[in-house]
């Protein structure tokens, strides 16, 4: 089949799963094109030389740590009219060499206007849509139960009545609305082969961060060794080793790491459960979905959930390791292979009715 894939540009975790699917896609013999913005962009063009085009994407405004809700929207407003112009603009010269004849979206918004536009199906791959598809079964308290209306909001304005919805999580919840599916998270063949072992260092990620007290927070507990992520420089600090970013090498210290401390994005917690690391998340704060997946990672016994990263979270964290070493050695997953079974299933059900058509108009 010809299909359209769009990525969203904000983050890589969106590029680094997608690129999963499309390389999964290709081997099938499908013709994918992807379109994507910002460092997604970069990142797929690269892996995907010829078959990945630019348009503008949505970005995130934050304000000391915090996503502003303010500052996205009015950032959202001032690009649009611009974003559509160009955006549509590359649709029209993709109708030009490339038919597609289904959509597939990871939370990107543009490629569903297409879909919409073109009157194509499309399904849905994402984390996020169980936020709106699926009963949760953790409490919220009262200071995220505002964020948790907003994000139910967004969710569910993106991508609506796709033709089905494959919702990618490491947890199981009962699922509200039909045609939805819960598949295990997308993990990269790299992280498929990284054979696990438990180092001595914990392996600590905190993505936009400008926490200045990191470094003297973690030296208050010199018996630990840190290797720290998110401040893109090699240096040494005592107990604390602050590493420039190397995909080699950050996933070595990952599969080799006694435990990880993180937010509360989904692609790291998931790596990290499959590898069965025990899991210290703080979430950005405001940003439901990363509440979620660490108040989960603590009903499932796999870590803690703390709303700050202070000596003390990380001593009480680092205290019960054995436990969530027990909890995460009854999780399992069999690679990519339930998505990807799920997925050509959906296409086989699509690609037959639209292969009919298409014998209908062909000329005799």
């Amino acid at each position: 089949m010809n299909i359209l894939y769009g990525v969203p540009g904000e983050g890589l975790g969106h590029a680094t799963r997608s690129k999963v699917v499309i390389a999964h896609l290709l081997s099938q013999g499908h013709n994918v094109c992807v379109v994507s913005s910002a460092r997604a962009y970069q990142m797929l063009a690269a892996n995907f030389p010829g078959r990945v085009h630019e348009i503008r994407g949505f970005h995130l405004a934050y304000k000391d740590l915090t996503v502003s809700k303010s500052r996205t929207a009015a950032l959202t407003l001032r690009t649009a009219p611009d974003n559509l112009r160009v955006n549509f603009a590359k649709y029209r010269e993709l109708l030009c060499d490339f038919v597609p004849e289904l959509v597939i979206s990871d939370f990107e918004s543009f490629s569903y206007f297409f879909a919409r536009w073109r009157r194509l199906p499309l399904i849905s791959i994402d984390n996020m849509q169980i936020i709106s598809r699926a009963q949760l079964d953790v409490a919220v308290p009262s200071a995220e139960r505002g964020n948790l209306n907003v994000a139910r909001q967004i969710v569910r304005a993106k991508l609506p009545r796709s033709r089905h919805y494959l919702i990618t999580t490491f947890f199981q919840l009962p699922v509200l609305k039909p045609d939805t599916t819960l598949v295990p998270p997308i993990i990269r063949p790299e992280i498929l082969a990284a054979v696990p072992s438990q180092g001595e260092h914990v392996l600590v990620y905190q993505s936009a961060t400008n926490q200045k007290d990191l470094v003297p927070m973690l030296q208050q507990l010199p018996g630990q060794q840190f290797r720290v992520y998110g401040f893109n420089k090699d240096e040494t600090h005592g107990n604390v080793q602050l590493c420039a970013f190397n995909e080699q090498g950050f996933i070595d210290d990952l599969a080799s790491a006694r435990a990880v401390i993180t937010n509360g994005g989904f692609s790291l917690i998931s790596e990290a459960v499959y590898l069965r690391k025990p899991i210290c998340a703080i979430p950005i704060p405001a940003q439901f979905e990363q509440f979620l997946n660490a108040a989960e990672v603590e009903k499932l016994g796999y870590g803690r959930h703390f709303d700050a990263l202070t000596a003390d979270s990380v001593k009480a964290f680092l205290y019960d390791l054995s436990g969530y070493e027990q909890a995460l050695s009854g999780y399992e997953q069999a690679g990519n292979d339930a998505l990807f079974a799920h997925l050509e299933a959906l296409l086989q059900d699509i690609s037959g009715p639209a292969q009919t058509a298409k014998k209908m108009l062909a000329p005799r």
